[in-house]
């Protein structure tokens, strides 16, 4: 068992949405682009919780 990280994880470029069930932490999924975003978002909230949160660039989120 070593020391734990210092210094938070950073995120990869690309598209986010955050996917929840009830009674349990949220999970970040990433895709490519924006399309494939909202597809997922589609499949994922038929049985979850979905939040979009949206596009990060180089460690900042983008305003769209």
């Amino acid at each position: 068992m070593g020391r734990p990280p210092t210094r938070p994880a950073r995120l990869r470029n690309g598209f986010y949405i955050e996917v929840k069930t009830q009674g349990s932490s949220a999970i970040l999924v990433r895709r490519d682009t924006k399309e494939q975003m909202l597809m997922a978002a589609e499949d994922y909230a038929r049985t979850k919780n979905v939040t979009i949160r949206g596009e990060m660039r180089n460690d900042k989120w983008v305003e769209s």
